[in-house]
């Protein structure tokens, strides 16, 4: 079969942000989604807001920008004017990668939408089970001969991703031990988790032809791995994050995500082979940044060096630092640093667990003000 690639301007970024909605009493997580959608309206054009598996999620959806700070400021406009329908309803806003407390066995599944319907009928007790939220970054790619070998040099930094975005320390009331619980929840589902490493376009389109011939999927968007491709826009959408409590933290996230794909596109473009790693170091890399988050020692190269995933990102900032001032966002890069110095959200989380006697509402409130904010504290 042949699947055609998108036509799209180079480096431009979209985002996606899932949101959670809680009762602002109680702090559980609240079916508020559908009202909400009614009142805001049909989602007819970029940017706008959508549901999404969950009927406690609504999914925040920029535009395309060239510049980071652009699609940002239409997630927090979005936010707002949400925020605006939910304060009258009793409902608070907040992302990270799982609820502290809430049960999953609770949730409601948006009705009449068949794709969620075939989803749970597959998948069952583990598909019931996917009560996470993240954020998707969609950078854009001029040329499908690029496509794979920028998603394995991407994946040399999905750690780093990882670590970054680490936001799931609890799961239903437990502290999990795990950064990011979310990660490995959401790789359980047949079609999640890390991507196939092609070596060209024409193996991905045989891999979706196979698929398809066995019915493990019917649409290109069921193959929910970590990196994939997006053809229907022409982007590499990287789909590792937790959900990001802040718009702070958004944009320098998605600032790293557009460089790095930058970075590796310029190094085709001068005729270099994008470095990448074995699969099964991949593998363990995110591992490691799941369990580990922002301590986690990870897997430089294919050659097996090690380096803490801070020291590490201390390395590349510097040298992404030319490409973030050719795309305009060297300012949201720069706050990559405010998340190595501040804490991920997970280690926000525990300290204000720790401060407040393991109150799990409490990590709510401040999850809730973090949103509101739009910046850590």
């Amino acid at each position: 079969m042949t699947i055609d690639f998108g036509s799209s301007v180079r480096s431009r970024l979209g985002i996606e942000w899932e949101i959670a909605c809680v009762d602002r009493r109680s702090g559980e997580l609240a079916p508020a989604a559908p009202e909400l959608l009614a009142k805001l309206g049909p989602a007819e054009s970029f940017p706008h807001v959508t549901g999404e598996l969950l009927t406690n999620t609504v999914e925040i959806v920029s535009a395309p920008h060239h510049r980071t700070r652009d699609a940002v400021d239409d997630l927090t406009r979005l936010v707002e004017r949400v925020s605006g329908f939910a304060e009258p309803m009793g409902v608070d806003l907040l992302s990270s990668g799982t609820h502290p407390f809430s049960q999953w066995f609770q949730q409601r599944v948006t009705p009449d939408n068949p794709r969620y319907d075939t989803l749970i009928d597959r998948t069952r007790w583990w598909g019931r089970q996917m009560m996470i939220w993240g954020v998707h970054v969609h950078v854009a790619v001029e040329d499908r001969r690029k496509v794979f070998p920028i998603i394995d040099g991407l994946l040399s930094y999905l750690p780093h991703f990882q670590a970054l975005s680490a936001s799931s320390p609890f799961w239903a009331g437990e502290t999990t031990g795990y950064a990011s619980n979310r990660a490995l929840m959401f790789q359980q589902l047949p079609t999640a988790g890390l991507p196939p490493q092609f070596t060209d376009w024409g193996q991905y389109e045989s891999l979706v032809a196979d698929l398809k011939h066995v019915g493990v999927i019917e649409e290109l968007n069921e193959l929910r791995w970590d990196i994939r491709p997006s053809p229907k826009w022409g982007t590499i959408e990287v789909r590792t994050f937790d959900g990001i409590p802040t718009a702070h933290e958004i944009g320098a996230i998605a600032a790293l995500t557009q460089c790095l794909v930058e970075h590796f596109s310029r190094e085709l473009d001068a005729g270099r082979e994008v470095p990448k790693m074995q699969p099964w170091f991949v593998r363990e890399n995110k591992w490691r940044a799941a369990r580990y988050g922002m301590d986690a020692i990870i897997i430089q190269n294919a050659a097996g060096d090690e380096r803490l995933v801070t020291e590490d990102l201390g390395h590349l900032l510097p040298a992404l630092a030319p490409i973030a001032d050719a795309l305009d966002c060297a300012g949201e890069l720069e706050h990559v640093h405010d998340i190595i110095r501040q804490g991920a959200s997970y280690q926000r989380q525990l300290k204000v667990a720790a401060a407040s006697g393991g109150s799990l509402k409490a990590v709510v409130s401040s999850l809730v003000r973090e949103l509101h904010d739009g910046r850590p504290g």
